[in-house]
């Protein structure tokens, strides 16, 4: 059973930093892209950022948060990471990890539950 904890969302101001966690478990974790979607009130869930899986990772970004979040995984810990610089209020959102998988024929998604970051100006 996949299941995926994020950790390290809260309030901060204008222009500072966060950095949020997601603990897998239940799946061979360095084989797998794993990715970050923020939903903010009203709004539709969007991707924020990826990390492929295997020997060598490459990221992707929203062109959003390009050059101020930084997605980075550590394989030794089942753990990937969102540091999030110059954080400005149109971030604030539930941010929810994310990773897919083939079952039998279809995509399976995995969600963590989510964690709250509020950025006040």
């Amino acid at each position: 059973q996949v299941q995926l904890v994020e950790s390290g969302g809260g309030l901060v101001q204008s222009g500072g930093s966060l950095r949020l966690s997601c603990a897998a478990s239940g799946m061979l974790f360095s084989a797998y892209n794993m990715y970050w979607y923020r939903q903010a009130p009203g709004k539709q869930r969007e991707l924020v950022a990826g990390i492929t899986g295997g020997d060598r990772s490459t990221t992707n970004y929203a062109d959003s948060v390009k050059g101020r979040f930084t997605i980075s995984r550590d394989n030794a810990k089942n753990t990937v990471y969102l540091q999030m610089n110059s954080l400005k209020p149109e971030d604030t959102a539930v941010y929810y990890c994310n990773t897919r998988r083939v079952v039998g024929t279809i995509w399976q998604d995995y969600w963590g539950q989510g964690t709250q970051v509020t950025v006040s100006s």
